[in-house]
């Protein structure tokens, strides 16, 4: 009997060891750095097997289609995933519900058409960076992600890189549940516009990028979005082609008076007019002059048509006036003629009203017509 108790023990810890030891196939794996990779072996799915004591799982570089809440089972130690060069094209829900010590995720470089509205949802909100860099395939994809990070329990995010997804606007509030974020990599997108609400909710925010972009220009709505960030030091527009027309006086000026924050001020330059190019956005304020020259001009020169104008029909109205009072009597008396022949007028009619409306009266109106 003791021995038979000492043979069942013998072979739980063999296979004990071997599961510890198991890995997937095309895979490597360490159990002494806590990591398994699965890099460029043109794998079509998630692989099975992946030993429970991995912290670092890398599957980067197959042709993985999509990603689901299977696919990660029995991992509560996975604390960073990379998953970027696979082709995944959907997101399902809760697809990382199951990796409870979660903090970092990579999906970059993918091809996203579909993200659920919770695909990002992670236990007890332990994801902390989020890599989405060259992964949203097209524009629905950029809507689902909005809804994503609204409904995905992402408060406690502070890292998200959106960088090279050629973005051209950004949903309004859709960062508003990431109150915690304190970088976000917005740099090799085409934004050309930013408008109200467009960070709100970013209270913790310390370093925008917004580098690479077509930003011409930043409105005066835009750059009230970029007071709201309280936290945010580290503001950085560089690589935009700038405008610098009179409509770029509001960034200009404040720029000038922000250059603690811009961290890239002094690079930025002017891209067009062509006789403007390569002037520093901070020497543009000198255009303001010009501009409020031009506009003083303009008013003045409306003001005076305007003054003008009133004068031309002020003296009009007195030449009018003066030839009423010339031919007063001659008006009087075409008014009393007018005023004659209109009572002529009426008292035919209403005589012929009285024949049409008694009989008899119509009866002798045709007999004496006869």
């Amino acid at each position: 009997m003791l021995e038979l108790a000492q043979r069942m023990v013998f072979c739980a810890l063999v296979c004990s060891v071997y599961a510890r030891a198991s890995c997937p196939p095309r895979c490597e794996c360490s159990e002494a750095a806590h990591t398994v990779k699965c890099v460029s072996k043109d794998l079509r799915s998630v692989p099975a097997g992946i030993p429970g004591y991995t912290r670092n799982l890398f599957i980067t570089g197959n042709h993985i289609g999509r990603i689901g809440p299977e696919c990660f089972q029995g991992l509560d130690n996975v604390t960073n995933l990379s998953l970027s060069n696979n082709r995944i094209s959907e997101v399902e829900s809760h697809t990382f519900a199951g990796l409870r010590s979660l903090r970092y995720l990579d999906l970059s470089n993918n091809q996203l058409t579909s993200i659920h509205p919770e695909g990002f949802s992670v236990h007890n909100h332990s994801l902390r960076e989020l890599n989405l860099s060259r992964a949203l395939y097209n524009h629905s994809a950029v809507t689902d992600l909005a809804m994503s990070l609204r409904w995905s329990s992402l408060g406690s995010l502070q890292v998200l890189d959106l960088s090279g997804n050629g973005l051209i606007f950004l949903p309004l509030h859709i960062f508003a549940q990431l109150g915690r974020l304190r970088r976000l990599q917005l740099s090799n997108n085409s934004l050309v516009a930013i408008h109200n609400a467009t960070f709100r909710g970013l209270e913790r925010l310390e370093e925008l990028d917004l580098t690479f972009n077509t930003l011409k220009s930043i409105p005066e709505e835009g750059l009230r979005e970029l007071d709201d960030l309280p936290a945010a030091s580290r503001l950085l527009l560089g690589d935009n082609p700038f405008t610098c027309t009179c409509a770029i006086e509001p960034l200009a000026l404040w720029l000038n008076g922000s250059r603690g924050r811009v961290r890239d001020a002094e690079g930025l330059a002017c891209a067009f007019p062509p006789d403007m190019r390569n002037v520093s956005l901070l020497a543009a304020a000198d255009l303001t002059l010009g501009c409020h020259q031009r506009a003083a001009g303009a008013d003045l020169a409306l003001q005076t048509s305007y003054v003008f104008l009133g004068l031309v029909l002020g003296l009009v109205g007195l030449v009018f006036l003066f030839v009423l009072y010339l031919n007063r009597k001659g008006i009087k008396k075409r008014v009393n003629e007018a005023r004659d022949a209109c009572r002529e007028v009426w008292e035919g009619y209403h005589y012929r009203y009285e024949m049409d409306s008694d009989p008899r009266l119509s009866q002798v109106s045709s007999c004496a017509d006869a």
